[in-house]
């Protein structure tokens, strides 16, 4: 089952802007050792815009061997084209991956007929379970509740990762969609709040950087434990602002050079951080105790 801490892995690049599988394979282990649920790889935070559909296929790959079961995989299979949609689909599951996390069509802007006809679409070309991605703040387009509550009757349709920031968002869905359909939250600062709505769980992007608070935070509240879960969320708060003062792929990748598990290269149009994000970043790491 998805549910818990399951961070949006970066995809660490090599100085000469390759993809660096080495690394790649430190972070899994890395994330399994310091607790963390399941792993994502290749959605945005992974740089899915910029890498080749071959380097795509070939991280959610190496993920996969990488966690060899141990925890579930949930490969970023999302694109503005269904028919691209359906390759990274059929491909992750060919390579064993758990699930699919699938982004509601960018830039097209569909109707929410169009996000129904997307995503059963890519729902019948296999059997790989669905998580949407809800998040219009990039996408530019709301998947509703109603057509969430109508894609949901699919059998492989079996959660969604929202990133509205709308708490409200958790308890309708939970009447459309039924209370067992899978809600996780992709926005990080509201996390703790989402799953007092009813959620159980976020793929998250400061999980990269503070893995085991992330996952202790996530185990409290799965447990009911909110007073405990507040005085992690207490120390995590400010690195939440940190990372995602500047882009937050920027920000997780800065935090985890910081720490040793990968440099902070991206690929354009990202650049690296200013200096006084990166400021910002160090003081974040100290209040959470990452760094000394």
């Amino acid at each position: 089952m998805i549910k818990g801490s399951l961070p949006a892995l970066v995809t660490p690049f090599a100085k000469d802007g390759s993809v660096d599988l080495d690394a790649l394979k430190r972070l899994v282990e890395w994330q399994i050792e310091q607790g963390s649920h399941g792993l994502v790889p290749v959605g945005t935070t992974g740089e899915s815009p910029t890498l080749t559909h071959s380097e795509h296929e070939m991280v959610v790959e190496e993920v996969v061997k990488a966690a060899a079961g141990r925890v579930p995989v949930v490969a970023g299979a999302g694109s503005n084209n269904t028919e691209e949609a359906i390759r990274f689909m059929r491909h992750a599951e060919s390579v064993g991956a758990d699930a699919a996390l699938v982004v509601t069509p960018y830039y097209n802007k569909p109707t929410q007929r169009g996000l129904y006809e997307h995503f059963r679409a890519v729902h019948d070309c296999c059997e790989l379970p669905i998580i949407i991605y809800n998040i219009p703040g990039r996408s530019a387009v709301d998947m509703s509740p109603d057509t969430m509550g109508e894609l949901a009757k699919l059998p492989r349709i079996v959660g969604v990762k929202d990133a509205t920031g709308d708490l409200a968002r958790v308890s309708w869905q939970r009447i459309t969609c039924g209370p067992d359909f899978v809600q996780v939250s992709g926005e990080d600062a509201t996390a703790h709040g989402f799953n007092a709505q009813g959620g159980i769980g976020c793929i998250s992007v400061t999980a990269n950087v503070a893995p085991k608070l992330c996952a202790e935070l996530q185990e409290a509240c799965l447990a009911g434990d909110y007073a405990t879960a507040l005085t992690i969320q207490d120390r995590l708060m400010p690195l939440h602002k940190a990372i995602f003062t500047e882009p937050g792929l920027c920000g997780a990748k800065f935090g985890l050079s910081v720490l040793g598990m990968c440099n902070d290269s991206v690929r354009s149009p990202l650049v690296d951080l200013t200096d006084g994000t990166k400021q910002l970043m160090r003081d974040a790491m100290v209040h959470a105790g990452l760094i000394n």
